[in-house]
């Protein structure tokens, strides 16, 4: 763990941040980018490219658990839950703020025959917005682009939505359980998690962005199983002697992400077995690596500083555009060859606009937010 450097993620918290853990998270956040572009010319989820970029939603929720147990495990006793749930709004709200209002900014530039915005008056673009920044899902009858997002101007909100479910169950169950309690209750999370994925309805779990069955019963069963999962792992966690644990990380999220799909139409429980795999054993994994290994040249900890910065921002900031560029390819019947240079573009300009995000709002918004509501805390 590099102590030298500390993460911009780390404002409201006292303890030096794992700086190789910051920069996974943010390798995981650039999949994600790519994941939604090649949405665009999927059909379904067996020709997506970037097949298995919804995964990096599990390896979030994994590397939030052992990062809130890594922070606050120890201070209970001066730290009440109200002081934490202040500190996790802090740390997480002003972004889901950001994408809301920029979401609701390009609305009705998004314009494709999958969705007719001009039908929706402003006022309901307003409520949309508001609820959206409040990270309340939208029910049938806010849902004002008609495709079934719990999050209708910023889709990846939806996890946003979940963690903070996980923050409540940490202060009022989680943290509580001795560790073989949260063991067994990791276990069988898993076990309901590799069910869904290989024996559910789509044979993955790229699932937790709607208010359907499915997509409730799967989002929560991610959930419920990597984040007590990350919480179990920072309360067993020994470090082991690693070198180049950033770029065996960031290869292992990138080939993981990038698996085409596995066993097709006929056999889905082979793309849930994978999935299975992956957020139970091989991203736990993962996160052990990044938290054992240490940044030991001035060029890897610049980097994984800077992935660590952005990495939180370009997921709440990028999709947006996407709708942008989604409309954009199906109004001109563009190929990915043909849109190349706008695809280019946009995942240059997530990153510009995440850091100028970061500078301009996030960093001020929260100091300001913290000498107002923590000030007296140390």
């Amino acid at each position: 763990m590099s102590e030298n450097r500390i993460s911009a993620t780390a404002f409201a918290d006292t303890k030096p941040h794992y700086n190789l853990l910051d920069g996974l998270r943010g390798v995981a956040a650039l999949t994600v980018v790519c994941f939604h572009l090649f949405e665009v010319y999927a059909t379904s989820h067996l020709d997506q490219k970037i097949n298995h970029g919804y995964l990096a939603v599990d390896f979030f929720f994994i590397l939030s658990g052992f990062v809130v147990g890594y922070a606050y495990d120890d201070r209970w006793k001066t730290m009440t839950i109200k002081d934490f749930i202040k500190r996790r709004l802090i740390r997480l709200h002003p972004m889901v703020v950001i994408g809301a209002i920029i979401g609701a900014g390009i609305f009705y530039f998004q314009g494709c025959a999958a969705w007719d915005v001009s039908k929706v008056s402003v006022p309901m673009l307003f409520v949309a917005t508001l609820i959206n920044a409040c990270l309340i899902p939208a029910t049938p009858g806010f849902e004002i682009r008609g495709v079934g997002e719990m999050f209708p101007l910023n889709g990846p909100s939806w996890s946003l939505f979940y963690e903070y479910i996980g923050t409540f169950l940490y202060a009022f169950i989680f943290r509580k359980l001795p560790t073989k309690v949260l063991s067994i209750v990791v276990l069988l999370a898993g076990c309901g998690l590799a069910a869904f994925a290989i024996w559910g309805p789509y044979g993955d779990i790229c699932v937790g962005f709607s208010l359907t069955g499915e997509n409730v019963i799967g989002g929560s069963l991610r959930l419920l199983f990597s984040f007590p999962a990350g919480l179990l792992l920072s309360r067993v966690f020994k470090p082991v002697p690693v070198k180049g644990a950033f770029w065996i990380g960031s290869l292992a999220i990138v080939i993981l992400s990038a698996v085409p799909r596995i066993g097709g139409s006929e056999n889905l429980w082979m793309n849930g077995l994978y999935d299975t795999i992956c957020c139970v054993v091989i991203f736990p994994s993962l996160v052990y690596l990044g938290a054992s290994g240490k940044t030991t040249d001035k060029l890897t900890t610049r980097l994984c500083k800077f992935l660590g910065d952005i990495s939180y921002p370009i997921y709440m900031v990028h999709y947006p555009f996407i709708y942008w560029y989604y409309a954009w390819v199906k109004n001109e019947n563009l190929t990915f060859e043909q849109s190349f240079p706008g695809a280019f573009s946009l995942v240059i300009g997530s990153v510009v606009l995440a850091y100028v995000c970061l500078k301009l709002y996030n960093e001020p918004v929260r100091k300001f937010l913290i000498n107002r509501f923590l000030r007296t805390q140390k």
